[in-house]
């Protein structure tokens, strides 16, 4: 995938990128496969906003993916690649030889024409779905499952790639985007390849309203704020920093700097060999 840039003849097309869509091939989705996707605009069952910034954005519908992969030995051919509004990749539409029709992320190199399979016994080719113990060591793979059967949770965005590194004891060894080495069961399920439109990082929305379309509304600073309405606002002159005795937080007053969210005594915990941060994980 390219990145279109344009003459600067306004202000918002001096930086604006927009994606060439040169791979997509199909406009409309297929009918049977989608769902109206019900907006919230941030507000709970209550009404009561409970994620701000979220509101607007232009009408989407909901591609139903196949993560599971589940036809296992039923080949299937490569009908269109699409576009999928609430995704960074793009998809792709598989027909299988019984008539079924599903879509999945269309890995970097996929082309129509080309026919896929999942299954042990598949071969280790872009775009097919393997369990870990059948895929070579070294390949690039994505939509990882990290339970038997649950379906691909991991490396799904647009230009994800994680390698399998080794295996030993019904685990394999995978390094994941972030970094991050964890072990995962050999019977869970890998896609072979790097998820497709890996320019997409590139792209710059360039103007306010872009992020008006995707739904996405201002928030304002806190430290722009009165100290009545947020922890950060008040004080004499400027402190991006936060300054002095203050630290940067949420509106609720949970830090947003140096304090780590995620649960010491999370059970999951025993699965990372190697942090992101590059440090061997303690065990406990």
């Amino acid at each position: 995938m390219a990145v279109k840039t344009f003459r600067p003849i306004t202000p918002s097309r001096r930086y604006i990128t927009v994606a060439s869509f040169d791979e997509v091939t199909k406009g409309r989705p297929e009918r049977k496969l989608v769902e109206v996707r019900k907006k919230t605009g941030g507000r709970n069952c209550y009404g009561r906003v409970t994620a701000r910034g979220i509101g607007g954005g232009h009408k989407q519908k909901i591609r139903i993916i196949d993560f599971k992969r589940n036809k296992i030995g039923v080949a299937a051919t490569v009908k269109a690649i699409e576009y999928d509004p609430i995704r960074s990749a793009r998809i792709a539409l598989l027909e299988y030889k019984d008539g079924e029709k599903r879509y999945i992320i269309a890995p970097d190199g996929l082309r129509v024409g080309a026919t896929l399979m999942s299954g042990p016994d598949a071969p280790p080719e872009v775009g097919n779905s393997l369990p870990l113990k059948s895929i070579p060591v070294g390949l690039s793979i994505h939509n990882i499952e990290l339970i038997p059967g649950r379906g691909g949770q991991l490396v799904r965005a647009a230009g994800g790639a994680a390698t399998l590194m080794s295996r030993d004891e019904g685990y394999a060894l995978v390094r994941l985007p972030s970094g991050e080495i964890r072990k995962i069961n050999e019977k869970c399920y890998a896609t072979i390849g790097q998820v497709g439109n890996l320019e997409h990082e590139n792209v710059v929305l360039g103007k306010a309203g872009r992020s008006r379309h995707l739904g996405i509304r201002p928030i304002t600073r806190g430290v722009a704020r009165n100290p009545v309405d947020h922890p950060n606002g008040g004080g004499a002159g400027k402190a991006k920093s936060g300054g002095g005795w203050q630290q940067l937080t949420s509106p609720w007053g949970l830090l947003a700097k140096g304090y780590r969210t995620r649960d010491r005594r999370k059970r999951s915990s025993r699965f990372i060999v190697i942090r992101r941060d590059g440090r061997p994980m303690k065990s406990r």
